[in-house]
This record gives C-alpha cells, sequence and structure tokens, in this order.
C-alpha cells in the first residue's frame, strides 16, 4: 500500500481555493476579516495522552562521577504532541503483523494462481469508472469452509517448520510495503524545481540549466525472493524524486532472547514471548528501527483509513525525537532525573518505581525477573507509564556524540536516513530508558545511548507520538 503524499502537498497548495468559500464576499462590507473556516477540534487519538508544549534542561545537570558519563547539556524548547500511554505491546504489533498476513491472503484471493476471486480487489468506483485497484477490506477472508482455490491461498502464507514439523505462520513473507515523501528535502530552496527559485540574492544570478542531484530510497523482491534496498543518485527532475519507498519484514526478532545472551536458557522465552496470549500485554521486543518506523506508517493509514469519508489530514504517528522523549519523560521538570520526583530508585515502602536491575544478579527484587505487564509501575506527572526501565525505546534520532549540541533549540532533531551503501557506524540511533537488564543508573531519562537500526533486541521496545495540531497553550 502507498500513501499519496504528493496528492496532498499539492491539495495543500491549493487550500484558499478548497475551503472557506469566497474571500471576496459581499457580507464583509469593504472590512478585512479573514476567511471563514469550520470549527474543527483534533480528536485524541486511542491510548495517548497529551504533552504540553514546554521548556526544559535537556541533559544531566551534574556530573556522574561513578559512570564518567558525559551526556551534552541545552536549554531547548518543545511544542506539544500526543504520546502512547504505555510502550507498544506483543497485542498491538500482532494487529500489524496479522494486517499484513491478511493483506497478503487477499491478493491472493484475487490471484487467478490462488484463490482467482477478483472481488477481492476493487477497480472502479460506484459509477463504473476504473479506479488503482486496491483490496476490497470489507469482504471477508473465508477463514471457515474454504472450498480447494481459497484452501490454497490461506495456506500460501504457513509453512511446515521442516524439523519440527509444526504448522506456523511464515515470518519470511510477512513484508510491508510503503513510501514516504520527504517534505523537508522538497521544502529546501536549493531543491527547487525552477532554478529561478533556488537564489533569493538578486546579485548574484541564477543557472537555468543547473544539475541538482538528490538521493532516494527504493526497494524491491529480487528472483530469490529477498528484499533488496538501494539508494540512487538522480538528477532532479519532479516531486517523485522526494518519494522514498521501502519494503521491510516487520516480523519480530523473537531469537533476539538467545542472541543477546549467549549463555543463557531462554529458549522458552523465543519460543513463547511474542506468540503465547499470557504475554499479550507485555511489551513488544525484537523489533529494530526500521521496523519501529513501518509500524508508524502502517498505524498512521489504519487511523486515517478508519475515520472514514469525513476524515481530515491530521499529523503522522511517527517516532519521538530523543528531546521529545526526554520532555516527555521527566515530565517537562529539568531538576528530574528519572520520571518521578527525587533521585531515589526505591520507595519508602521498600517498592522499586520502575522494572530495572536493583543489585547485582537480583533481578527479582523489583519483583520481575524480565519485562513487566505494561503499566505495572505508577505513571509519571503526564501519566505515561514505563519511561523509566521495563525497555529502553528507540527515538527517531540519529545518534552522535555531540547529541543536543548539534541541533536547534526548537522542536531539536538530528534526523538521518543511513543508506545502504553508508558505513555501519552511521546507521546508529538514539535509545532512551534504559530497561530491566540495566542498573539504577542507566535508566535515568537525562542519559543516552543508541542501538544499530536494523538491530532488534530483548531489551528494546518502542512507542509512537503524534503532533498536536491548533494547540493553544493550554492542557
Amino acid at each position: 500500500m502507498k500513501h499519496n503524499f504528493l496528492i496532498l502537498l499539492i491539495a495543500s497548495l491549493l487550500l484558499f481555493s478548497a475551503c472557506g468559500g469566497s474571500s471576496t464576499s459581499s457580507k464583509s462590507g469593504g472590512e478585512l476579516v479573514g476567511v471563514p473556516g469550520m470549527a474543527w477540534r483534533e480528536p485524541s487519538p486511542y491510548g495517548m495522552l497529551p504533552v504540553p508544549q514546554g521548556f526544559i534542561n535537556i541533559g544531566p545537570t551534574d556530573t556522574d562521577s561513578l559512570w564518567g558519563i558525559s551526556t551534552p547539556r541545552k536549554p531547548i524548547s518543545v511544542e506539544a504532541f500526543w504520546m502512547d500511554e504505555t510502550e507498544i505491546t506483543n497485542s498491538k504489533y500482532k494487529q500489524f503483523v496479522y494486517w499484513v498476513r491478511d493483506s497478503i491472503i487477499r491478493e491472493r484471493l484475487a490471484d487467478p494462481a490462488y484463490g482467482g476471486n477478483d472481488l477481492y480487489k476493487i477497480t472502479e468506483d460506484q459509477y463504473g469508472d476504473p479506479v488503482e485497484p486496491h483490496l476490497d477490506w470489507s469482504r471477508p477472508i473465508p477463514w471457515k469452509r474454504p472450498d480447494e482455490d481459497e484452501e490454497r491461498a490461506l495456506n500460501s502464507v504457513m509453512m511446515r517448520h521442516p524439523v519440527l514439523r509444526n504448522i506456523m505462520l511464515d515470518a519470511s513473507q510477512m513484508n510491508y510495503k510503503y513510501s514516504t515523501f520527504d517534505y523537508a528535502q522538497a521544502a529546501l530552496r536549493r531543491n527547487r524545481l525552477n532554478p529561478s527559485d533556488r537564489i533569493l540574492n538578486t546579485d548574484i544570478p541564477f543557472n537555468p540549466n543547473e544539475i541538482i542531484m538528490i538521493s532516494k530510497d527504493t526497494a524491491y523482491i529480487n528472483e530469490e525472493g529477498l528484499i533488496v534496498r538501494e539508494t540512487i543518485s538522480r538528477q532532479l527532475s519532479n516531486l517523485f524524486d522526494f518519494e522514498n519507498s521501502y519494503i521491510v519484514n516487520i516480523y519480530p526478532d523473537t531469537t533476539c532472547w538467545v542472541n543477546d545472551f549467549n549463555n543463557a536458557y531462554n529458549e522458552p522465552y523465543m519460543r513463547m514471548y511474542f506468540s503465547h496470549p499470557g504475554y499479550n500485554d507485555y511489551p513488544v521486543v525484537g523489533v529494530s528501527w526500521e521496523q519501529a518506523n513501518a509500524f508508524c506508517v502502517w498505524r498512521t493509514d489504519f487511523y486515517e483509513r478508519g475515520m472514514g469519508k469525513n476524515a481530515r489530514r491530521l499529523e503522522p504517528f511517527r517516532l519521538p525525537t530523543e528531546v521529545e522523549w526526554e520532555y516527555a519523560a521527566r515530565a517537562g521538570k529539568s531538576e528530574n532525573k528519572y520520571p518521578w520526583d527525587g533521585d531515589g530508585t526505591i520507595a519508602a515502602k521498600g517498592c522499586s518505581y520502575a522494572n530495572f536491575k536493583p543489585e547485582r544478579g537480583n533481578y527479582v527484587k523489583d519483583e520481575y525477573l524480565i519485562t513487566a505487564r505494561v503499566a505495572s509501575f505508577a505513571p509519571n506527572d503526564y501519566g505515561l507509564y514505563d519511561m523509566a526501565g521495563n525497555l529502553a525505546e528507540w527515538t527517531s534520532t540519529a545518534y552522535t556524540e555531540a547529541g543536543i549540541l548539534s541541533m536547534d533549540d526548537i522542536n531539536p532533531e538530528n534526523k538521518y536516513t543511513a543508506a545502504k551503501e553508508d558505513p555501519y557506524r552511521m546507521k546508529k540511533k538514539t535509545v532512551r530508558g534504559g530497561s530491566w537488564k540495566d542498573v539504577a543508573t542507566m535508566i535515568r531519562s537525562d542519559l543516552r545511548s543508541f542501538e544499530y537500526q536494523n538491530q532488534g533486541r530483548s531489551y528494546i521496545g518502542f512507542r509512537c507520538v503524534k503532533s498536536r495540531l491548533g494547540y493553544t497553550g493550554k492542557k
């Protein structure tokens, strides 16, 4: 599936001609009264809480002499946004996996090589005019009593384990295809399609034959069934040059429990943590930064489709920036090292404030050996759970040692989409919050770490954010 960002960009340029009626209405009596508009209030996304705009000193207020950690510090301001109340759970991520599975099945139910039922794909509108073919999600999958062709389509996403002989979902097929439009690159003056718009200084002549080279990501599946991602360079010619396409296998790396701990018996987690319903309310693990981004794109499309015909274009779901994450974790308080007030991690009654490693080797002192169900500990002042411990969390920010010092002081971000050809060291993404396996210092909100964007871990999860529109400054 694909977001039609290009059409939306063009539509936004036609805003004044499409909304609010005429600006020359005689009812204004010749006075400047503005273009009338409809009353509008952004709906609260389910499972998300508002984080107000504010100011905070990012980074620790004092140097950690014990661990020798040096973290950049800087005063910054951030815009308001929505944030998931908890980390994304196994149950919520399964919804993504099942959607991908069902989309593959529907495609094959319409494919003559499998089901051959063209009713599963819409090719014309209600008036009989042709439209871009797309799946009919209103038509149910025949799980019960399928005929021979339908059963072949259903079974095509399953596999038999070559040794254990049990039937299981073929994770290698769970590939999500999507496209994004790079608004920031398209907006840069040096990338304007009209050469005369690239330089505002009228003392400098523009070159009408200037060649601008851009890079864009593309992906395809080769003859061996493998995902191939390429970053290509091409001459700028139209807006489609800013559209990037991706194919991501979105099934979590369930083997992370074994690969992260080579000398431990964690095989039960590998087999059961994601698949068993007993872990539904636990945070999903083994999801890479690339997979988390794919989840955000899917969630955006799923949300907008669910809003129906009256849906307005809203800001997309995305990973939080490094600064947004810290600001939300500390509830906007510069003096907070943790999501709670004070420097301690144990309450007066001996209870832990978070799921972490309280003592050397004593993982269960806080009552949990590995992850805990989300929201097992008290939230911070913004109502957000598990912003310290349980799982460290992906952010959208590329990791550099300079950190915040290399960013602006308003809505700071350091975004870099690494090309396949880039050195591996350039594929580091910032991780925040610490996890169930970390000691108290490592779960501080004001400290930062990193992981490579294609690596899933048993101690890294994520949550989504969404920019708030029309925010007035009030909570």
